[in-house]
């Protein structure tokens, strides 16, 4: 039995910012896109690991938390109506006679599009996972890789163990939730930005939440419910410590995935891109965000909304060949008005 084919103009591969922002761009220039993401959801790296978290450095929003930011993006893309497909991940991509692209997922879709965008942030992400014993039936229940809900966290006892941005960031942000906060690191010197390391140390000073030097070798409980940790400290002296909440923040597992069998020209796993629209070394397939690189290239999301302009008026020729390419403002076209429903 044959699959059914999806026919569409174009498929964007991430559902992230830099993904999300690319719907809207291609909208405006009449392009409908399907599109494709590991996750269960949208919002990429934003949903999945800090969606509480503040973001500073979106112009426009002086202070604006990921979901936030996801949020805004999806209601800016919903005029153009784009389809999503989560929770797959594209395994096989061949160029069709007729020059289209054909892809298929590991879920059994196949698509055929006349323009691929790669917006897939570093590739599949997973946290690393802390080599405890059973720390699988705790995972969901008592130990989280990313705080998606503050309340859950509320009037509970919370290890943090860690020592980057997310640790010490979920430390001086959970303190005024949680019943009590304990930081757990290996040493006393820290990965992340000075100015959290020394609000940490205050909090510590001043009894509001508690540092160990040291490492966590065990976890207690039953049922999924984890009700204390067991490790030793960096005197070599073993210590247990009650917890309901456990937050390893051990960094992070990018895999290109499917990505690196798709032929095109890699560079330190990441997609060299032209500059002039991010077209990649295949012809038709463009990449934006921080997939990609160039001379001078900036891992940041305001970066990848830039790219994700250019790439659309690129892919506007390639989907409508035919007609002449108009440059429009949103501020003052009724044609682009239209498309929004507003004015």
């Amino acid at each position: 039995m044959s699959k059914e084919i999806i026919t569409t103009d174009a498929v964007i591969v991430g559902a992230g910012p830099v993904g999300l922002f690319a719907i809207f761009q291609l909208g405006l220039v009449d392009i409908k896109c399907h599109v494709v993401d590991i996750l269960d959801r949208p919002g990429g790296q934003c949903a999945e690991l800090y969606p509480e978290k503040p973001i500073y450095d979106i112009p426009g929003y002086p202070e604006i938390t990921g979901q936030a930011l996801t949020d805004n993006l999806l209601a800016q893309a919903a005029p153009f109506a784009p389809v999503f497909h989560h929770g797959q991940m594209v395994e096989g991509l061949r160029r069709l006679d007729d020059g289209r692209f054909e892809l298929a997922t590991n879920g059994g879709l196949v698509f055929h599009t006349k323009v691929l965008v790669i917006a897939a942030g570093g590739g599949s992400f997973m946290p690393k996972r802390p080599p405890f014993r059973n720390i699988e039936s705790f995972e969901q229940s008592s130990v989280f890789y990313a705080v998606r809900r503050i309340e859950d966290f509320r009037e509970r006892n919370v290890v943090i163990a860690g020592g980057g941005d997310s640790a010490l960031d979920w430390t001086l942000n959970l303190e005024p939730v949680a019943s009590r906060v304990t930081l757990i690191h290996r040493r006393d010197k820290f990965r992340a930005a000075p100015d959290s390391v020394a609000k940490m140390q205050a909090l510590a000073k001043a009894g509001r939440i508690d540092f160990r030097m040291g490492q966590i070798m065990e976890l207690h409980g039953e049922d999924g419910r984890l009700r204390a940790l067991s490790g030793r400290g960096a005197d070599g002296a073993a210590f247990e410590l009650e917890a309901e909440r456990l937050l390893p923040f051990f960094g992070l597992t990018m895999k290109l995935g499917p990505l690196a069998e798709w032929g095109l020209n890699l560079n330190e796993n990441l997609i060299p891109v032209n500059t002039e629209n991010f077209e990649t070394s295949e012809a038709g397939i463009f990449s934006i965000g921080d997939i990609n690189t160039y001379p001078g290239k900036l891992k940041l999301i305001l970066s990848g909304f830039h790219e994700a302009a250019l790439m659309a008026q690129a892919a506007f020729r390639i989907v409508h060949p035919e007609e002449k390419m108009v440059f429009q403002y949103t501020t003052s076209s009724t044609k682009l008005k239209q498309k929004l429903g507003v004015g």
